[in-house]
């Protein structure tokens, strides 16, 4: 007799282990504000880039040289930087935010800057800084695409201008069109000034608009806009999930053949792992707190590592909790509905996570982990070493 296994009953059969290797690529880092991921030097294989305390430098991937991009940019620490091929050279273009001042929220010549990147012929030399017009309190930055071949810079302050603990004026979310010349003038435009004291915000192709939706994690929950028609718009998700908190980082999956998934910390710098899926059969997004024991949790991604077809997320934090533990942890499904998960140690009091982040950097079809770390001073990949 032969028995036919319905694809969610053998999902709930099968749950292989994660299984990373980690490997430290810099262990003399001052904080380690944000890593991302792209190909610096057109060789094909993504490179990491990091914004460190006073320097922003990249690690070529192979033997994970470490160069010096731009240093002492500012007065105070960077912050933030953004990487992507935006023309389609094979090469990442890179903007970078400094002068990270966010008690400061009035005088832009004391807190915040918006800088772009000029590479030199060898990318192994230091680049040139353009910088840009700001809003105080520059915190995060990313290239969105918004069409076929076009994409903007995303910019993101902590607070609104004059805005004192979370109340006052809205926050400035700001779009920049790059010239065909860096160095002219910048085309910008005002995306959105309703919420306040926001924390990240990631980008998604979800089919609405032009191109990629943007969502924005803060004090009140997550907004979405889309572009279309030359300008942004409100996107299908930006009514607040039911329950939350304040957004401190937040990231966003498809669930495939199965809906959406919202996954977050709440609240800002938190101690809770929320997640809240949206079947195809309603889109009610329910919450369901998966952890709620990190202290000042600082990163998430939400991807398939295990390869069973499920969407997992990992999330790290950066100060010991009750327990005493820093690190990261992977949170798998464990039922086809998503309300049930399992958590599993990616690494446990060995990174006090300031910046995660998820990338195949060995082109083996496996995603690796990579994350900075604030008190343990380090940079490591977690290459993921499943069967």
């Amino acid at each position: 007799m032969t028995f036919l296994i319905l694809p969610w009953l053998a999902f709930l059969f099968f749950h292989a282990s994660p299984n990373f290797e980690p490997q430290v690529i810099d262990d003399n880092v001052s904080i380690g504000y944000g890593i991302v991921v792209g190909d610096v030097d057109g060789d094909g294989k993504p490179d990491l880039i990091l914004a460190d305390k006073k320097q922003f430098v990249w690690y070529r991937n192979g033997d994970w040289k470490r160069f010096v991009m731009v240093e002492n940019l500012t007065e105070r620490d960077n912050v933030c930087i953004a990487a992507r091929d935006i023309d389609g050279d094979g090469k990442v273009e890179i903007a970078v935010g400094a002068q990270w001042n966010p008690g400061e929220t009035s005088n832009e010549d004391e807190s915040g800057s918006v800088h772009y990147l000029i590479r030199p012929a060898d990318p192994t030399q230091l680049w040139t800084a353009v910088q840009l017009p700001h809003e105080p309190t520059v915190h995060r930055m990313y290239w969105v695409k918004t069409g076929s071949d076009s994409y903007q810079l995303i910019v993101l302050p902590l607070h609104g201008r004059g805005n004192k603990a979370g109340e006052g004026a809205g926050v400035k979310v700001i779009a920049y069109e790059k010239p065909a010349d860096p160095k002219h003038p910048w085309k910008t435009k005002l995306i959105d000034e309703s919420m306040h004291l926001t924390h990240n915000m990631i980008s998604k192709d979800l089919g609405v608009g032009n191109g990629e939706t943007i969502f924005i994690g803060g004090k009140e929950g997550v907004k979405s806009f889309s572009y279309g028609n030359n300008g942004w718009f409100a996107g299908p998700t930006n009514e607040s999930p039911p329950g939350h908190e304040s957004y401190g980082e937040l990231a966003f999956a498809v669930i495939p053949g199965r809906g959406v998934m919202l996954a977050g910390i709440e609240p800002m710098h938190g101690n809770q792992v929320t997640a809240y899926p949206a079947t195809q059969e309603s889109t009610q997004l329910q919450r369901i707190v998966l952890d709620k024991s990190l202290k000042e949790g600082h990163g998430i991604v939400t991807r398939d590592f295990l390869g069973n077809g499920t969407v997992q997320v990992v999330a790290g934090w950066r100060t010991p909790n009750e327990a005493g533990d820093i690190g990261i942890k992977l949170y798998e499904p464990v039922n086809e509905t998503y309300t049930e998960f399992k958590a599993h140690w990616i690494d446990q009091n060995g990174m006090a996570t300031e910046s995660l982040t998820a990338a195949d950097l060995n082109g083996d079809g496996k995603l690796d982990l990579i994350a900075s770390g604030r008190s343990t001073n380090n940079l490591k990949i977690y290459w993921n070493q499943r069967k």
